[in-house]
């Protein structure tokens, strides 16, 4: 099902476009500081740097949601997100459906997310789409302003010893996208550590910076408050130097108002019970070039493709599985990934990542194969691959970090 925001008719978007113009002054200071997201009254460098930093990522909105969570969702006109404060990415206004990838014909249903802010039938209006208010104290529990919204450390592959992964993966290909089902969890995370669970497409072109597109759900306290797991994307064209995750910097161009990048995910899965996972996909549209998300059966928008310099043409390496984050104290953290147990565990008790497949020159989704499996450290979080006719290639992975065999 694509967003009904491709069909907008012209004199709804008019009556839109002038309201925001009206609504707008109002917004952007009184009712910003009566919710908390600017701190009136001090004159500090910092307070003056964190309000302009928000003035900069909070838009005028027609109308905000407050989700059960304590967040606030704020459904913004769609010309007026964040991607086209960039003056090069104006001309993606004029939005023409993607041509969705060609899928065999027993691919089974793509099982959808449910986020809180809209569990209750609450909903952005057509025009708009939602975005999650950033508030000063998300700035704060941020290492530095510079550093809000972005992956600490990771400077470039290979990767620093601070990020430790748990994935299936394969390479030396020409890829145009990636699919992956992935039941959601609520692993415990310690300090500034963030836990996730995702598929990376990534061009990695000997001496020069990594491309990534990723899209998941994730743990990160530091970042969202709450130990909530989020659906969220990342993307960076200079090894992680630049881009950010969901909305927080220009660069995603979302077209859904059904879906928050952000927000969190409820239900999620139960140890030994319930299992609850949602239907990832980043392809390359053929006609645009540009690189588009869906989550479960809704397009979420896309990476127009002049952000990126390698990803510009295709991937050469798609990953699926874990990723924990954490700061070299000394100690190994213990942060899970996953549920938190091994990935020898199996069903109802491990994470996993299944129907895994790729997206060919030909626009056609395929099982991945020769895929491997990669581990930094199995005795903290480990991972193991398998097929079968139901799931096609998956991999089970996870694990509790610290324990006597992870020091």
């Amino acid at each position: 099902m694509q967003s009904s925001s491709y069909h907008e008719t012209p004199w709804i978007i008019f009556v839109l476009v002038l309201f925001s113009l009206l609504f707008s002054t109002v917004v952007s200071k009184d009712f910003l500081e009566e919710n908390g997201t600017s701190m009136r009254g001090n004159k500090s460098k910092k307070m003056k740097l964190i309000n302009a930093h928000l003035k900069k990522i909070n838009k005028p909105f027609l109308k905000s949601i407050k989700s059960s969570d304590g967040d606030i969702i704020d459904c913004v006109l769609f010309h007026l997100q964040p991607a086209f404060d960039l003056s090069e990415l104006r001309g993606k206004m004029s939005l023409i459906p993607p041509e969705l990838p060609k899928e065999h014909a027993n691919a089974g249903k793509n099982p959808e997310i449910k986020q809180l802010w809209n569990s209750k039938g609450e909903s952005c209006p057509n025009g708009t789409i939602p975005i999650k208010r950033t508030r000063a104290s998300d700035i704060f529990r941020s290492i530095s302003i510079s550093k809000f919204g972005k992956k600490y450390s990771r400077k470039d592959i290979p990767v620093s010893t601070q990020h430790e992964h748990a994935v299936g993966c394969v390479t030396q290909r020409e890829f145009y996208g990636a699919k992956a089902l992935l039941n959601v969890w609520r692993p415990n995370v310690t300090g500034n550590d963030f836990s996730l669970s995702q598929i990376w497409v990534i061009a990695d072109v000997p001496n020069r910076p990594v491309n990534t597109i990723e899209v998941g759900w994730q743990v990160y306290p530091s970042l969202h408050k709450d130990s909530l797991p989020r659906l969220f994307t990342y993307w960076t064209a200079d090894g992680y130097q630049s881009g950010c995750y969901n909305l927080v910097c220009p660069g995603f161009v979302q077209t859904n108002p059904n879906v928050c990048l952000g927000a969190a995910i409820d239900p999620t899965s139960k140890y030994g019970g319930q299992q609850y996972e949602g239907a990832y996909m980043i392809w390359k549209d053929p006609k645009s070039a540009d690189w588009w998300l869906r989550v479960g059966t809704e397009v979420i928008g896309f990476w127009p493709s002049n952000l990126f310099t390698d990803l510009r043409d295709h991937a050469t390496i798609i990953e699926y599985g874990g990723e924990v984050y954490a700061e070299n104290l000394g100690t190994h953290t213990s942060t899970q990934m996953g549920s938190g147990h091994f990935q020898n565990e199996g069903f109802r008790k491990a994470a996993y990542a299944r129907k895994l497949e790729v997206v060919d020159h030909d626009n056609h989704l395929i099982g991945v194969s020769n895929l491997g499996v990669i581990a930094e450290k199995p005795n903290c979080y480990g991972v193991k691959n398998g097929y079968n006719n139901a799931w096609g290639n998956y991999i089970y992975f996870g694990g509790p970090g610290y324990n006597p065999n992870c020091l």
